[in-house]
């Protein structure tokens, strides 16, 4: 983001351990050795493998002799790929040989039949994250793609049909690994592990890496580029060249899905916009903001994917209250964590929490994808305090000096030129009851409503920033709202129209009959108003007791949230 004026910059984070860079995989290791069914696509798989090794530089070794399973052997290459073995392959000697490999850093590729492999070796049981357990018949199928921000996924559709041999394991992996993509067994007849299928995922294990796929059985599959690209993408994950985020992934919420149902629960705060094609938001013109309007968040655990084709400019905005069309306002209330190859300002390149807070250089860069692939943001927010993780990597830590404990989320569109994509918008709030707007359309009660208007007390708890409500013209005046049971409060936002009051209070109720003092002050300016409020209630009132103005007192919103 582009932006004028002056903004007190803070240090850098304390530097963290920076992870070695790793080069691009100059020698792989197919081994397919069978002690059990064979595939007649392991040739052309071997076949496909040595074309990706010479068309990206990196040399294959191809092997079914087990003896390559030494700890001088194995040292050569940055990743061994098990290509469709099945049954017992190594010896103990060659079993501890490759553990001694992965622990020192090694990758893994497991393909088709690698789950059906070595079931009395707990060690690569984990390796490969789940066994084999069955599989009906060949036949075509959708894959559910869940993570298009991988190196391995990100070139393929959300859904994608294809025909293989759909392999059932014995258990489901999810809660150990990062799910790449599913299968949906509403498409084929035989499915066997339910509505949650896995079919293809990565994760770090016993100090190195692993990517699995189960698909692969057939021999034209070898010859499907979408295949070999996603092939590519393991192997190239497995040996370190390529960043991924492969840790577990479980509780997130989708606020952003890739399907229009979802982004029409967005708004669009300033000009410009996105369009939205294949699950993908693009940027266009701006300076604006996509923001979600339907509650604001504490404690969590943001995950946005994001791409920028070359040299371009965006953001992801947190903490910041409702902007009122005004895509300014999260820029001087919340934080935006930056998206920006080039920026001359450390402060305000990718990574960093925008011309607040540096992210830690050398691993800000060995952890991101180049220009024209995704990466994935994680951004914990937990009081005043951020974190920013790169594809599964922190690179950044700040305390804010900002109010942003609670508050909204969006996506930016800089300008012109400035292209930038997302997808798969997902968070995940600490505990079971995360915070909601709890006087969203609930019964509300009022002293008065301006004479000859429409606005009712309703107004102000429609969720709907543009209807308010408006009292008489005195004092005092009043508007309660029934939660419908006793809650636990957090906060109170007053979002007020410019006839405001100049001294009013807020306060808490169980029964509706003996109320509380949560807040008052007598130096009311208008605006927004967000209040801390501890109380166990059912009722909240705002009871405004000198206006600012000649007129009524006049609410937008009336936001109570708690849990």
């Amino acid at each position: 983001m582009a932006l004028g004026g002056t903004l007190t910059a803070t240090a850098a984070p304390a530097p963290a351990p920076v992870p070695e860079a790793e080069a691009e995989p100059t020698d792989v290791l197919v081994f397919s050795r069978t002690t059990g069914f064979r595939h007649s696509s392991i040739e052309a798989g071997v076949a496909a493998i040595e074309q990706l090794g010479d068309e990206n530089g990196f040399a294959v070794t191809a092997t079914e002799d087990p003896a390559a399973f030494t700890t001088a052997n194995l040292a050569r290459y940055q990743a061994v790929v098990w290509l469709s073995t099945t049954g017992d392959v190594l010896d103990s000697a060659q079993q501890a040989a490759f553990e001694a490999y992965i622990a020192d850093g090694g990758g893994y590729v497991g393909v088709h039949a690698a789950a059906d492999t070595e079931y009395d070796w707990p060690w690569y049981g984990g390796l490969v994250g789940a066994y084999f357990a069955s599989h009906p018949a060949t036949q075509e199928a959708t894959v559910h793609v869940e993570d298009r921000a991988n190196a391995s996924t990100q070139h393929l559709p959300e859904r994608w049909t294809r025909t293989d041999e759909w392999y059932d394991y014995r258990t489901n992996p999810r809660a150990d690994v990062k799910v790449l993509a599913s299968l949906d067994e509403s498409t084929y007849d035989g499915g066997a592990m339910g509505e949650d299928h896995p079919i293809t995922w990565c994760h770090d294990y016993a100090g190195g890496r692993a990517w699995y796929t189960g698909l692969g059985h057939t021999e034209e599959s070898y010859a499907d580029p979408a295949f070999t690209t996603m092939l590519l993408g393991g192997i190239r994950i497995a040996s370190g060249a390529s960043p991924a985020d492969c840790r577990p992934e479980n509780g997130y919420t989708a606020l952003f899905d890739g399907t229009q149902a979802s982004l029409d629960a967005w708004e669009q705060a300033g000009p410009g916009g996105f369009t939205l094609a294949d699950g993908t938001l693009t940027s266009f013109g701006g300076m604006g903001l996509l923001w979600y309007p339907v509650t604001p968040f504490s404690d969590y655990s943001l995950k946005v994917d994001w791409m920028m084709p070359g040299d371009d400019n965006g953001g992801v905005f947190i903490g910041f209250p409702d902007p009122q069309g005004d895509p300014w306002g999260p820029v001087d209330q919340g934080h935006e964590i930056q998206i920006d190859a080039t920026d001359a300002d450390p402060s305000r390149t990718t990574g960093s929490v925008y011309s607040f807070s540096a992210p830690d250089p050398a691993v800000r860069d060995a952890a991101l994808n180049p220009p024209g692939s995704w990466n994935s943001y994680e951004i914990t927010v937990h009081g005043r305090d951020v974190e920013v993780y790169l594809n599964g990597v922190q690179v950044n830590a700040y305390t804010s000096t900002r109010d942003i404990a609670l508050g909204h989320i969006g996506v930016q569109n800089d300008g012109d030129g400035l292209d930038i994509n997302y997808r798969n918008i997902r968070i995940r709030q600490d505990g079971d009851t995360p915070v909601t707007d709890l006087a969203r359309n609930r019964p509300v009660t009022v002293s008065s409503v301006e004479p000859g208007s429409g606005h009712t007390g309703a107004n102000a708890v429609d969720g709907d920033p543009a209807t308010r409500w408006g009292s008489a013209y005195a004092d005092p005046q009043s508007i309660a709202v029934d939660l419908g049971s006793v809650r636990t409060l957090e906060r109170v936002r007053l979002n007020w129209e410019t006839a405001h009051a100049r001294s009013y209070s807020v306060e808490t109720s169980v029964d509706g009959v003996t109320w509380d003092e949560a807040y008052a002050t007598t130096s009311g300016d208008g605006g927004l108003d967000d209040i801390a409020v501890t109380a166990e209630a059912r009722h909240v009132r705002v009871t405004g007791t000198q206006r600012a103005t000649q007129w009524g007192y006049s609410l937008w919103d009336l936001n109570v949230f708690g849990h």
